[in-house]
Protein backbone atom coordinates (compact mmCIF):
# COMPACT_ATOMS: atom_id res chain seq x y z
CA UNK A 1 0.00 0.00 0.00
CA UNK A 2 3.04 2.13 0.92
CA UNK A 3 4.58 1.64 -2.26
CA UNK A 4 1.62 2.44 -4.51
CA UNK A 5 1.52 6.34 -3.02
CA UNK A 6 4.95 7.30 -4.83
CA UNK A 7 3.53 5.31 -8.39
CA UNK A 8 0.15 7.27 -7.66
CA UNK A 9 1.55 10.33 -6.99
CA UNK A 10 4.43 9.93 -10.32
CA UNK A 11 1.07 9.17 -12.52
CA UNK A 12 -0.27 12.59 -10.94
CA UNK A 13 3.03 14.52 -11.66
CA UNK A 14 3.55 13.40 -14.95
CA UNK A 15 -0.10 14.62 -16.06
CA UNK A 16 0.30 17.69 -14.46
CA UNK A 17 3.83 18.39 -15.40
CA UNK A 18 5.44 19.06 -12.13
CA UNK A 19 8.31 18.32 -10.20
CA UNK A 20 8.66 16.97 -7.52
CA UNK A 21 9.17 19.27 -3.85
CA UNK A 22 8.01 22.64 -2.43
CA UNK A 23 8.09 25.10 -4.62
CA UNK A 24 9.80 28.15 -3.60
CA UNK A 25 8.39 31.53 -1.83
CA UNK A 26 10.39 33.49 -0.22
CA UNK A 27 9.72 34.01 3.22
CA UNK A 28 8.20 37.94 4.65
CA UNK A 29 10.19 39.03 7.15
CA UNK A 30 8.50 41.49 10.60
CA UNK A 31 9.98 44.26 10.00
CA UNK A 32 8.88 48.23 11.79
CA UNK A 33 8.25 50.97 9.38
CA UNK A 34 10.62 53.07 11.14
CA UNK A 35 13.77 52.97 13.29
CA UNK A 36 13.16 52.22 17.00
CA UNK A 37 16.16 54.24 17.96
CA UNK A 38 15.38 58.16 17.63
CA UNK A 39 17.92 59.65 14.72
CA UNK A 40 19.79 62.28 16.84
CA UNK A 41 23.38 62.35 15.77
CA UNK A 42 22.64 63.68 12.16
CA UNK A 43 20.87 60.44 10.44
CA UNK A 44 18.14 61.21 8.10
CA UNK A 45 15.60 58.08 6.85
CA UNK A 46 16.12 59.69 3.36
CA UNK A 47 17.29 56.74 0.86
CA UNK A 48 20.98 55.93 1.91
CA UNK A 49 23.56 55.68 -1.10
CA UNK A 50 26.37 53.44 0.43
CA UNK A 51 28.58 52.54 -2.30
CA UNK A 52 31.39 54.52 -1.48
CA UNK A 53 30.20 55.66 2.31
CA UNK A 54 33.76 56.32 3.04
CA UNK A 55 34.30 59.13 0.57
CA UNK A 56 31.92 60.82 3.34
CA UNK A 57 34.92 61.22 4.98
CA UNK A 58 36.52 63.31 2.78
CA UNK A 59 39.61 61.86 3.10
CA UNK A 60 41.82 61.42 -0.02
CA UNK A 61 44.70 58.52 1.80
CA UNK A 62 41.30 56.53 3.48
CA UNK A 63 39.89 56.20 -0.40
CA UNK A 64 43.27 55.62 -2.18
CA UNK A 65 43.47 52.44 0.52
CA UNK A 66 39.71 51.36 0.00
CA UNK A 67 40.67 50.78 -3.44
CA UNK A 68 44.29 49.37 -2.69
CA UNK A 69 42.22 46.78 -0.35
CA UNK A 70 39.44 46.15 -2.91
CA UNK A 71 41.61 45.26 -6.04
CA UNK A 72 44.29 43.20 -3.50
CA UNK A 73 42.77 41.92 -0.57
CA UNK A 74 43.62 37.49 -0.38
CA UNK A 75 40.28 36.98 1.59
CA UNK A 76 37.98 38.70 -0.72
CA UNK A 77 40.00 36.79 -3.65
CA UNK A 78 39.35 33.59 -2.21
CA UNK A 79 35.96 34.44 -1.87
CA UNK A 80 35.82 35.03 -5.32
CA UNK A 81 37.38 31.79 -6.45
CA UNK A 82 34.43 30.21 -4.46
CA UNK A 83 32.52 31.63 -6.98
CA UNK A 84 34.20 30.34 -9.86
CA UNK A 85 34.23 27.05 -8.12
CA UNK A 86 30.33 26.45 -7.41
CA UNK A 87 29.66 28.01 -10.83
CA UNK A 88 31.86 25.24 -11.70
CA UNK A 89 29.96 22.46 -9.29
CA UNK A 90 26.56 24.00 -10.73
CA UNK A 91 27.82 23.31 -14.55
CA UNK A 92 28.61 19.42 -13.09
CA UNK A 93 24.95 19.06 -12.12
CA UNK A 94 23.42 20.67 -15.29
CA UNK A 95 25.87 18.12 -17.02
CA UNK A 96 23.27 15.32 -15.59
CA UNK A 97 20.39 16.86 -17.84
CA UNK A 98 21.70 15.71 -21.32
CA UNK A 99 22.81 12.61 -23.10
CA UNK A 100 25.75 11.07 -22.40
CA UNK A 101 27.60 9.64 -25.29
CA UNK A 102 30.76 8.04 -25.33
CA UNK A 103 32.87 5.68 -27.73
CA UNK A 104 35.51 3.40 -26.86
CA UNK A 105 38.31 1.62 -29.88
CA UNK A 106 39.92 -1.60 -28.99
CA UNK A 107 42.39 -4.37 -30.07
CA UNK A 108 43.21 -7.25 -28.35
CA UNK A 109 45.56 -10.76 -28.97
CA UNK A 110 43.55 -13.74 -27.08
CA UNK A 111 43.84 -17.69 -27.02
CA UNK A 112 41.77 -20.39 -26.11
CA UNK A 113 42.64 -23.01 -23.88
CA UNK A 114 43.47 -26.14 -25.26
CA UNK A 115 41.52 -28.01 -22.67
CA UNK A 116 39.04 -26.16 -22.10
CA UNK A 117 35.57 -26.36 -22.24
CA UNK A 118 33.12 -27.29 -24.33
CA UNK A 119 36.32 -28.89 -26.09
CA UNK A 120 36.72 -27.07 -29.45
CA UNK A 121 36.50 -28.94 -33.18
CA UNK A 122 40.09 -30.08 -34.18
CA UNK A 123 41.81 -28.13 -36.09
CA UNK A 124 40.14 -24.86 -34.75
CA UNK A 125 43.10 -21.61 -33.99
CA UNK A 126 43.28 -21.38 -30.84
CA UNK A 127 45.00 -17.71 -31.30
CA UNK A 128 42.88 -15.41 -32.14
CA UNK A 129 42.72 -11.25 -32.67
CA UNK A 130 39.57 -9.33 -31.23
CA UNK A 131 38.45 -5.98 -32.97
CA UNK A 132 36.12 -3.70 -31.70
CA UNK A 133 35.02 -0.01 -31.60
CA UNK A 134 31.71 1.31 -31.03
CA UNK A 135 29.63 4.42 -29.64
CA UNK A 136 27.38 3.97 -26.58
CA UNK A 137 24.83 6.82 -25.25
CA UNK A 138 22.23 6.72 -22.15
CA UNK A 139 19.49 9.79 -21.24
CA UNK A 140 18.13 9.66 -18.15
CA UNK A 141 14.82 11.47 -18.42
CA UNK A 142 14.35 13.98 -15.89
CA UNK A 143 10.50 13.15 -15.61
CA UNK A 144 9.87 13.39 -11.62
CA UNK A 145 12.56 16.67 -11.54
CA UNK A 146 15.13 15.41 -9.52
CA UNK A 147 18.07 16.77 -11.81
CA UNK A 148 15.89 20.11 -12.37
CA UNK A 149 15.89 20.76 -8.27
CA UNK A 150 19.43 19.87 -8.33
CA UNK A 151 20.12 22.60 -10.70
CA UNK A 152 18.16 25.09 -8.69
CA UNK A 153 19.49 24.50 -6.08
CA UNK A 154 23.00 24.80 -7.13
CA UNK A 155 22.33 27.96 -8.64
CA UNK A 156 20.86 29.29 -5.79
CA UNK A 157 24.12 28.11 -3.84
CA UNK A 158 25.93 30.43 -6.21
CA UNK A 159 23.55 33.32 -5.31
CA UNK A 160 24.63 32.44 -1.59
CA UNK A 161 28.93 32.35 -2.58
CA UNK A 162 28.32 35.92 -4.37
CA UNK A 163 26.45 37.39 -1.53
CA UNK A 164 28.96 35.73 0.78
CA UNK A 165 31.83 37.83 -1.35
CA UNK A 166 29.59 40.83 -0.81
CA UNK A 167 29.51 40.17 2.79
CA UNK A 168 33.35 39.82 2.92
CA UNK A 169 33.56 43.05 0.86
CA UNK A 170 31.34 44.87 3.17
CA UNK A 171 34.03 43.57 6.23
CA UNK A 172 37.10 44.35 4.50
CA UNK A 173 35.94 48.31 3.94
CA UNK A 174 34.80 48.40 7.53
CA UNK A 175 38.41 46.99 8.62
CA UNK A 176 40.23 49.54 6.24
CA UNK A 177 38.58 52.06 7.66
CA UNK A 178 38.63 51.15 11.39
CA UNK A 179 42.67 50.56 11.34
CA UNK A 180 43.07 53.83 9.32
CA UNK A 181 41.21 55.79 12.01
CA UNK A 182 42.64 54.64 14.95
CA UNK A 183 46.29 54.63 13.05
CA UNK A 184 45.29 58.55 13.13
CA UNK A 185 43.80 58.33 16.67
CA UNK A 186 47.10 57.45 17.61
CA UNK A 187 48.77 59.99 16.33
CA UNK A 188 46.54 62.66 17.85
CA UNK A 189 47.49 61.15 21.10
CA UNK A 190 50.53 61.49 20.27
CA UNK A 191 50.52 64.85 19.51
CA UNK A 192 48.89 65.84 22.90
CA UNK A 193 51.35 63.79 24.92
CA UNK A 194 54.16 65.69 23.13
CA UNK A 195 52.28 69.34 23.63
CA UNK A 196 51.97 68.29 27.16
CA UNK A 197 55.36 66.90 27.60
CA UNK A 198 56.81 70.39 26.56
CA UNK A 199 54.32 72.74 28.56
CA UNK A 200 55.29 70.14 31.79
CA UNK A 201 58.87 70.56 31.12
CA UNK A 202 58.14 74.77 31.24
CA UNK A 203 56.66 74.06 34.72
CA UNK A 204 59.37 71.89 35.38
CA UNK A 205 61.86 74.51 34.87
CA UNK A 206 59.63 77.47 36.42
CA UNK A 207 59.69 75.22 39.43
CA UNK A 208 63.45 74.96 39.56
CA UNK A 209 64.05 78.61 39.02
CA UNK A 210 61.55 79.22 42.25
CA UNK A 211 63.26 76.81 44.38
CA UNK A 212 66.90 77.86 43.87
CA UNK A 213 65.39 81.28 44.36
CA UNK A 214 63.70 79.93 47.30
CA UNK A 215 60.38 80.90 46.35
CA UNK A 216 58.79 77.27 46.80
CA UNK A 217 60.11 74.17 47.77
CA UNK A 218 61.85 71.07 46.54
CA UNK A 219 58.12 69.13 47.01
CA UNK A 220 57.09 70.97 43.74
CA UNK A 221 60.10 70.50 42.15
CA UNK A 222 59.87 66.90 42.21
CA UNK A 223 55.59 66.62 41.50
CA UNK A 224 56.17 68.83 38.08
CA UNK A 225 59.26 65.58 37.53
CA UNK A 226 56.94 63.17 38.29
CA UNK A 227 54.04 64.67 35.78
CA UNK A 228 56.72 65.22 33.75
CA UNK A 229 57.83 61.17 33.26
CA UNK A 230 54.48 59.92 33.49
CA UNK A 231 53.35 61.74 30.46
CA UNK A 232 56.28 60.42 28.75
CA UNK A 233 55.69 57.05 29.75
CA UNK A 234 52.31 57.19 27.60
CA UNK A 235 54.56 57.65 24.44
CA UNK A 236 56.15 54.63 23.80
CA UNK A 237 52.47 52.15 24.22
CA UNK A 238 51.15 55.05 21.87
CA UNK A 239 53.77 54.83 19.41
CA UNK A 240 53.58 50.53 19.65
CA UNK A 241 49.87 51.24 19.02
CA UNK A 242 50.33 53.48 15.98
CA UNK A 243 52.65 51.15 14.15
CA UNK A 244 50.53 47.88 15.15
CA UNK A 245 47.54 50.03 13.21
CA UNK A 246 49.88 50.28 10.14
CA UNK A 247 50.66 46.40 10.38
CA UNK A 248 46.92 45.35 10.42
CA UNK A 249 46.39 47.60 7.52
CA UNK A 250 49.24 46.75 5.51
CA UNK A 251 48.19 43.09 5.32
CA UNK A 252 44.37 43.85 4.52
CA UNK A 253 46.23 45.49 1.53
CA UNK A 254 48.22 42.16 0.91
CA UNK A 255 51.17 44.05 1.29
CA UNK A 256 54.38 43.31 4.23
CA UNK A 257 53.60 44.84 7.65
CA UNK A 258 56.02 47.44 7.32
CA UNK A 259 55.38 48.70 4.05
CA UNK A 260 52.53 51.58 4.52
CA UNK A 261 55.11 52.97 7.63
CA UNK A 262 56.68 55.42 5.83
CA UNK A 263 53.32 56.57 4.09
CA UNK A 264 51.32 56.51 7.31
CA UNK A 265 54.09 58.51 9.57
CA UNK A 266 52.98 61.97 7.95
CA UNK A 267 50.81 63.27 10.55
CA UNK A 268 46.94 63.69 9.59
CA UNK A 269 43.99 64.40 11.94
CA UNK A 270 41.42 61.67 12.14
CA UNK A 271 38.79 61.73 9.10
CA UNK A 272 35.61 64.03 10.15
CA UNK A 273 32.37 62.55 10.14
CA UNK A 274 29.91 64.24 7.57
CA UNK A 275 27.06 66.36 9.13
CA UNK A 276 24.21 64.44 7.69
CA UNK A 277 24.32 60.40 7.44
CA UNK A 278 20.97 58.68 5.41
CA UNK A 279 20.08 55.73 6.82
CA UNK A 280 17.11 54.85 4.86
CA UNK A 281 14.78 52.38 6.27
CA UNK A 282 14.15 49.38 7.94
CA UNK A 283 12.98 47.72 5.47
CA UNK A 284 16.25 48.39 3.12
CA UNK A 285 18.40 45.87 5.27
CA UNK A 286 16.38 43.75 3.38
CA UNK A 287 18.13 44.33 -0.22
CA UNK A 288 21.25 46.30 1.13
CA UNK A 289 22.52 43.25 3.76
CA UNK A 290 24.37 41.17 1.84
CA UNK A 291 24.39 38.40 4.80
CA UNK A 292 20.37 38.54 5.11
CA UNK A 293 20.53 37.75 0.99
CA UNK A 294 22.53 35.19 1.67
CA UNK A 295 20.84 33.34 4.05
CA UNK A 296 17.61 34.13 1.59
CA UNK A 297 19.17 31.98 -0.77
CA UNK A 298 20.63 29.30 1.34
CA UNK A 299 17.09 28.75 2.12
CA UNK A 300 15.99 28.80 -1.17
CA UNK A 301 18.54 26.03 -1.91
CA UNK A 302 17.58 23.91 1.00
CA UNK A 303 13.66 23.99 -0.63
CA UNK A 304 15.24 23.18 -3.65
CA UNK A 305 17.13 20.32 -1.77
CA UNK A 306 14.06 18.71 -0.74
CA UNK A 307 12.52 18.43 -4.07
CA UNK A 308 15.70 16.36 -5.15
CA UNK A 309 15.49 14.22 -2.07
CA UNK A 310 11.75 13.62 -2.90
CA UNK A 311 12.43 12.80 -6.40
CA UNK A 312 14.63 9.56 -5.81
CA UNK A 313 11.33 7.97 -4.29
CA UNK A 314 9.83 7.91 -8.26
CA UNK A 315 10.93 5.64 -10.69
CA UNK A 316 14.30 6.73 -12.94
CA UNK A 317 13.35 6.51 -17.10
CA UNK A 318 16.36 6.05 -18.83
CA UNK A 319 16.70 5.32 -22.89
CA UNK A 320 20.15 3.14 -23.85
CA UNK A 321 21.81 2.77 -26.60
CA UNK A 322 25.13 1.50 -28.23
CA UNK A 323 26.20 0.52 -31.59
CA UNK A 324 29.64 -0.94 -33.36
CA UNK A 325 31.90 -2.69 -35.25
CA UNK A 326 33.40 -6.26 -33.90
CA UNK A 327 35.72 -8.57 -35.61
CA UNK A 328 38.42 -11.27 -35.05
CA UNK A 329 39.90 -10.19 -38.53
CA UNK A 330 41.18 -6.30 -39.48
CA UNK A 331 40.72 -7.14 -43.17
CA UNK A 332 36.60 -7.60 -42.46
CA UNK A 333 36.44 -5.32 -38.94
CA UNK A 334 34.95 -2.54 -41.43
CA UNK A 335 32.22 -4.15 -43.24
CA UNK A 336 28.53 -3.91 -43.03
CA UNK A 337 28.29 -7.52 -41.47
CA UNK A 338 31.07 -6.72 -38.15
CA UNK A 339 28.12 -4.17 -37.36
CA UNK A 340 26.05 -4.44 -33.61
CA UNK A 341 23.76 -2.50 -32.08
CA UNK A 342 21.54 -2.35 -29.08
CA UNK A 343 18.45 0.13 -27.76
CA UNK A 344 15.70 0.22 -25.76
CA UNK A 345 14.15 1.98 -22.65
CA UNK A 346 15.19 1.08 -18.94
CA UNK A 347 13.11 1.88 -15.51
CA UNK A 348 14.78 1.81 -12.80
CA UNK A 349 13.19 2.10 -9.25
CA UNK A 350 14.60 1.64 -5.85
CA UNK A 351 11.24 -0.18 -4.49
CA UNK A 352 13.10 -1.14 -1.19
CA UNK A 353 15.94 0.67 0.49
CA UNK A 354 15.22 0.46 4.19
CA UNK A 355 14.09 3.72 4.65
CA UNK A 356 17.12 5.36 3.40
CA UNK A 357 15.14 7.47 1.01
CA UNK A 358 12.76 8.55 3.09
CA UNK A 359 15.52 9.20 5.75
CA UNK A 360 17.10 11.50 3.37
CA UNK A 361 13.85 13.27 2.73
CA UNK A 362 13.34 14.29 6.54
CA UNK A 363 17.10 15.20 6.38
CA UNK A 364 16.28 17.64 3.69
CA UNK A 365 12.82 18.74 5.30
CA UNK A 366 15.20 19.56 8.43
CA UNK A 367 17.42 21.54 7.00
CA UNK A 368 15.05 23.43 5.11
CA UNK A 369 13.50 24.46 8.54
CA UNK A 370 17.03 24.92 9.74
CA UNK A 371 17.80 27.42 7.30
CA UNK A 372 14.28 29.05 7.78
CA UNK A 373 15.36 29.93 11.11
CA UNK A 374 18.64 31.18 10.13
CA UNK A 375 17.12 33.53 8.34
CA UNK A 376 14.76 35.15 10.27
CA UNK A 377 17.36 35.08 12.74
CA UNK A 378 20.09 37.09 10.45
CA UNK A 379 17.50 39.93 9.96
CA UNK A 380 16.39 40.38 13.22
CA UNK A 381 20.77 40.56 14.16
CA UNK A 382 21.06 43.10 10.93
CA UNK A 383 18.31 45.12 13.15
CA UNK A 384 19.25 45.10 16.42
CA UNK A 385 23.15 45.68 14.82
CA UNK A 386 21.61 48.88 13.20
CA UNK A 387 19.68 49.93 15.98
CA UNK A 388 22.73 49.68 18.83
CA UNK A 389 25.14 51.48 16.43
CA UNK A 390 22.41 54.39 15.63
CA UNK A 391 22.15 54.84 19.57
CA UNK A 392 25.94 54.42 19.36
CA UNK A 393 27.20 56.82 17.03
CA UNK A 394 24.16 59.51 18.14
CA UNK A 395 25.47 59.21 22.22
CA UNK A 396 28.91 59.68 21.71
CA UNK A 397 28.71 62.52 19.52
CA UNK A 398 26.83 63.97 22.51
CA UNK A 399 29.42 63.34 24.91
CA UNK A 400 32.26 64.59 22.78
CA UNK A 401 30.39 67.92 22.40
CA UNK A 402 30.62 67.74 26.34
CA UNK A 403 34.38 66.64 26.38
CA UNK A 404 35.31 69.73 23.94
CA UNK A 405 33.23 71.96 26.64
CA UNK A 406 35.61 70.17 29.34
CA UNK A 407 38.89 70.69 27.49
CA UNK A 408 37.85 74.60 26.90
CA UNK A 409 37.53 75.07 30.43
CA UNK A 410 40.77 73.06 31.47
CA UNK A 411 42.54 74.68 29.44
CA UNK A 412 41.20 78.25 30.72
CA UNK A 413 41.82 76.95 34.33
CA UNK A 414 45.78 75.78 33.34
CA UNK A 415 46.22 79.27 32.31
CA UNK A 416 44.77 80.87 35.01
CA UNK A 417 46.82 78.71 37.53
CA UNK A 418 49.76 79.34 36.18
CA UNK A 419 49.27 82.73 36.18
CA UNK A 420 48.44 82.91 39.85
CA UNK A 421 51.57 80.57 40.82
CA UNK A 422 53.73 82.54 39.32
CA UNK A 423 52.76 85.25 41.41
CA UNK A 424 52.84 83.60 44.39
CA UNK A 425 48.98 83.55 45.07
CA UNK A 426 48.30 79.95 44.33
CA UNK A 427 50.03 76.65 45.70
CA UNK A 428 52.18 74.92 42.91
CA UNK A 429 49.38 71.51 43.99
CA UNK A 430 46.55 73.40 42.12
CA UNK A 431 48.76 73.94 38.82
CA UNK A 432 49.73 70.02 38.84
CA UNK A 433 45.88 69.09 39.07
CA UNK A 434 45.23 71.60 36.14
CA UNK A 435 47.72 70.13 34.11
CA UNK A 436 46.56 66.41 34.95
CA UNK A 437 42.88 67.61 33.89
CA UNK A 438 43.65 69.44 31.07
CA UNK A 439 46.04 66.33 29.64
CA UNK A 440 42.94 64.22 30.59
CA UNK A 441 40.55 66.07 29.17
CA UNK A 442 42.42 65.84 25.91
CA UNK A 443 43.01 62.56 25.90
CA UNK A 444 39.31 61.83 26.57
CA UNK A 445 38.39 64.55 23.74
CA UNK A 446 40.40 62.82 21.00
CA UNK A 447 39.44 59.16 21.83
CA UNK A 448 35.95 60.34 21.56
CA UNK A 449 36.38 62.19 18.18
CA UNK A 450 37.68 58.77 16.99
CA UNK A 451 35.09 56.54 18.68
CA UNK A 452 32.76 58.44 16.81
CA UNK A 453 34.15 58.25 13.48
CA UNK A 454 34.96 54.61 14.35
CA UNK A 455 30.72 54.61 15.28
CA UNK A 456 30.17 55.96 11.97
CA UNK A 457 32.03 53.25 10.18
CA UNK A 458 30.08 50.70 12.37
CA UNK A 459 26.98 52.45 11.00
CA UNK A 460 27.56 51.65 7.59
CA UNK A 461 28.97 48.12 8.15
CA UNK A 462 25.76 47.04 9.72
CA UNK A 463 23.66 48.76 7.06
CA UNK A 464 25.53 46.80 4.71
CA UNK A 465 27.64 49.60 2.84
CA UNK A 466 30.12 48.94 0.30
CA UNK A 467 29.32 46.79 -2.46
CA UNK A 468 26.87 48.10 -4.42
Amino acid sequence: MRAARPLALGVLMLLTGCVAGPNYRQPKASIEARWASPLGGGESAQPAQLAGWWRGFDDSHLSSLMTQAVESNLTLRIAESRIREARAERDVVAGRTGPEIGTAVSYSRNRYGANGFPPLPPGTPLDYNQYTAGFDAAWEIDLFGGTRRAVEAANDEIGAVEYRRRDVLVSLLAQVARDYIQARGYQGRLAIARHNIEVEQDTLDLTRSRFQHGLSSDLDVQQAEALLNTTQAEVPSLQAGFIQAVYQLSVLLDRSPGALLGQMSTPEPIPLTPPMVPVGLPSDLLQRRPDIQRAERELAAATARVGEAQADLFPKFSLTGVIGLTSLSAATWPEYASRYWSAGPALQWEIFEAGRIRANVRVQDARQTQALDGYQQTVLVALGEVESDLIAYAREQTRRESLRRSEQADDRALELSTQLYRNGLVDFLDVLDSERSLYGAQEALIQSEQAVSLDLVQLYKSLGGGWE
